[in-house]
């Protein structure tokens, strides 16, 4: 198959992706990078609670250029902006709500994610960005689910990030239910990944060509 034949989503596709699946009223955490995103694109009408470690609940969609607060930030230090009800808090209060469970689910870019939910999301050379795990452990056990969102392939050598072993160290565990990349959405199974979801134009053997684990198709 072409890979003119169908377009991967860019780092917005995937944010505004991750953002219809959030249902009503559920409290929710974003992490650095693509998950940034994800609040720009709630659909209207639509209450969804977000979160970031730094301090700070109630986060709107990014604000317009002219519009920007330097002291209105989340955890990646991105301009933010607060809906109403929004709160600020003190960054002990905020970490006890990503360890306690309250969170109903974290969404957190990744290095890679293996078959059984193994996390990879801090760098293993000083070459790559994110030289440190910041909060990531803390919400990646704490959060009642955490979703990741990164792109399907590395962009030098094209190598799977959908792995059945992380080859980067590991954040967490056996925490990761679903994996949003630019061509796909994969639940993470008992017997692997399993294949929610594809970009229009892509087949499944094509899907499975750039991914090193094993896929599997939805029952039915």
């Amino acid at each position: 198959m072409s890979d003119t034949a169908f377009k991967p989503l860019d780092r917005n596709g995937i944010a505004a992706r991750i953002a219809r699946d959030i249902p009503e009223g559920w409290f929710v955490n974003l992490g650095i990078g693509i998950p940034t995103g994800v609040s720009d694109f709630v659909p209207e009408g639509r209450e969804v609670i977000f979160h970031a470690e730094n301090g700070v609940i109630g986060i709107g969609p990014a604000p317009a250029p002219d519009q920007v607060n330097p002291h209105l930030v989340n955890a990646g230090v991105t301009p933010i902006t607060l809906r109403t009800g929004g709160a600020y808090m003190h960054h002990a209060d905020s970490f006890a709500i990503a360890r306690g469970g309250h969170l109903d689910l974290c969404v957190l870019g990744a290095f890679e994610v293996a078959e059984n939910g193994d996390i990879a999301n801090w760098a293993r050379s000083p070459n790559e960005p994110v030289k440190q795990v910041g909060g990531a452990m803390d919400l990646a056990v704490g959060a009642q689910r955490l979703w990741v969102a990164m792109e399907h392939n590395t962009k030098g050598n094209g190598e799977s990030r959908i792995r059945r072993v992380c080859s980067y160290p590991l954040t967490a565990k056996g925490v990761v239910r679903r994996v949003y990349t630019d061509l796909a959405v994969l639940d993470v199974t008992p017997d692997g990944f399993v294949v929610l979801d594809m970009i229009p134009g892509l087949t499944f053997e094509a899907l499975q060509a750039r991914t090193e684990a094993p896929l599997r198709r939805m029952p039915g």
